[in-house]
């Protein structure tokens, strides 16, 4: 265990910043499979602003890769604009 006061304070923020890291990656997840689950343009496209806000942030803050966020709003447009 930990004998520094800053050592014990670190470990705190660490266990903050993770679960609050798992529940915005996991909000994203499901807005994700949300919008590719969607039928109809119209609902889809207002959905993908959202989504791709999202994973911009995610990004933003190294819960993901930038390559990762590239790829998935390249995917999420391209399944939008089939429908």
């Amino acid at each position: 265990m930990a004998n520094h006061k800053s050592a014990l304070k670190r470990i705190r923020s660490n266990e903050k910043r993770r679960v609050l890291n798992r529940y915005q990656h996991k909000t994203t997840r499901n807005a994700i499979k949300a919008l590719r689950l969607a039928t109809e343009k119209s609902d889809a496209t207002s959905k993908l602003s959202t989504v791709i806000s999202m994973i911009d942030k995610l990004a933003k803050k190294n819960i993901i890769h930038d390559n990762k966020a590239s790829n998935l709003k390249s995917k999420l447009t391209k399944h939008v604009a089939k429908l």
